[in-house]
């Protein structure tokens, strides 16, 4: 596995490479997007063993990881979606298949729909993002007045600062991975510390206090409405952060006909969590002849 070094809009990017030892050139290649406070490490159980038979990239997105953090980029869907079109076009150049998990399942979608038929495919792991039925704004005062003290709290720097110090903390970083993770097996410190280094970069705290002014972003109805690659929805469903049953419901209401869905007995990470089930089902679905086609169209057009 190789470590590079890309630059976007003039900052360096983080990204791991791994290949298979003999490369196929049908095959997509797989861009593998991590979520919140996460990074590339949070795939260390998956691109060893999806590398054996395509080529495999993560990136760590703007903000987080490995990547810079620089202060007056205007963090958000957006920036992550154009973030991962440059690195398909200018790193992969051939048909990709986009994997994301939670905020990385957003960009994901919304990077897969943005770049059209250069998109093999697009699988999303517990995805986060808004549909255009969920944007109307809380109703009662009751929700109002509860959204409006929560936006007066977080509005300042001092309680966002101690916010930030507690949720990087050990203890903080391993009882928060343990309530979403089912079995907590791969909780471990490596997990653990690979969350915790990227918060001492400079800048992270101006990237974390960000995230209470980060607008909700494209509704996920429209981006599957404009999504022509296949979709693969791979569902932790005993996920405690997004009412997994019921978010799911919501999406088979709006994904697009060419969609597959996996229901794993995991919570809101599963490709870490249960990363050999998430492998055989990934592998399996690139294998289906509508992704295959997909690669196909795509290459025969490049």
């Amino acid at each position: 596995m190789e470590r590079v070094t890309w630059s976007h809009l003039g900052h360096p990017v983080h990204a791991v490479v791994d290949r298979p030892d003999a490369p196929d050139p049908e095959s997509p290649a797989l861009l593998l997007v991590h979520g919140f406070g996460a990074s590339t490490d949070h795939w260390r159980h998956n691109i060893p063993v999806l590398a054996r038979s395509h080529d495999v990239h993560a990136l760590d997105l703007l903000g987080f990881g490995r990547s810079a953090k620089p202060a007056g980029l205007a963090y958000g869907g957006a920036l992550w979606r154009d973030q991962l079109v440059a690195y398909v076009r200018e790193c992969i150049g051939r048909p990709t298949v986009i994997a994301g998990n939670s905020l990385g399942g957003f960009a994901a979608l919304a990077a897969g729909a943005a770049l059209k038929r250069e998109c093999a495919g697009v699988v999303l792991l517990n995805a986060a993002g808004p549909f255009s039925d969920e944007q109307q704004p809380p109703k009662g005062w009751g929700a109002i007045a509860r959204q409006s003290i929560g936006s007066a709290l977080l509005s300042s720097p001092v309680l966002q600062r101690l916010l930030f110090e507690n949720l990087r903390r050990p203890a903080t970083i391993r009882r928060t991975l343990r309530q979403v993770y089912v079995d907590r097996t791969n909780v471990d410190e490596a997990l653990v510390e690979s969350i915790r280094r990227p918060s001492l970069d400079p800048g992270a705290f101006g990237v974390f206090r960000t995230v209470f002014d980060i607008p909700r972003g494209q509704p996920l109805d429209e981006l599957f409405a404009e999504l022509t690659a296949p979709l693969l929805l791979l569902w932790g469903i005993r996920d405690p952060w997004i009412n997994a049953p019921g978010r799911r419901a919501t999406f088979q209401r709006h994904a697009p006909p060419f969609t597959t869905e996996v229901v794993l007995e995991a919570g809101h990470c599963p490709h870490d969590e249960v990363p050999d089930q998430v492998n055989g089902a990934l592998l399996d679905w690139l294998r289906r002849p509508e992704v295959s086609q997909s690669t196909g169209m795509v290459a025969g057009q490049s």
